[in-house]
């Protein structure tokens, strides 16, 4: 195989993340493709974020009440959904920085991988399911 060494390494795709053996777990090819998803990820928060704001920006003002209540209430909404979007860009970050530091894909309670199907539906998952649910029920027990 002759591949120059400033050549990117080759993006997975999920099937071949889901089916790569388990010696590979957290490999530099797998560590990329969850950093580039986690990347994208953010690119569509922070584009969703610019939207609103030129949409907020345009519909400054309605001169008929019951309109102007529904633009409020359109907006209250809207900015409702990226206040959750802004909390999720900072998980982002963070789980940017486990794989920055090799931590990624780890749960950050046992020290055991969390695993490429969680990790595929949740990028951002720092608990393995079992620790996630242990969390939950203790919350639950404790009226959280």
């Amino acid at each position: 195989m002759s591949t120059s060494t400033t050549a990117p390494i080759a993006l997975m795709t999920e099937k071949e993340i889901l089916a790569a053996p388990e010696s590979d777990y957290m490999s530099p090819r797998q560590l990329e493709f969850f950093r580039q998803r986690l990347q994208e990820e953010r690119r569509q928060l922070l584009s969703n974020a610019q939207e609103t704001t030129t949409h907020l920006q345009d519909n400054e003002s309605t001169p008929d009440p019951s309109d102007r209540a529904s633009v409020e209430e359109e907006h209250t909404l809207e900015l409702r959904v990226r206040d959750r979007e802004r909390k999720m860009l900072k998980k982002i970050e963070e789980a940017i920085s486990r794989i920055d530091d090799a931590d990624y894909g780890y749960c950050e309670e046992t020290g055991e991988p969390i695993g490429i199907a969680r990790l595929l539906a949740r990028p951002t998952a720092t608990l393995s399911i079992e620790a996630q649910e242990r969390r939950e029920k203790l919350k639950k027990m404790h009226g959280g």
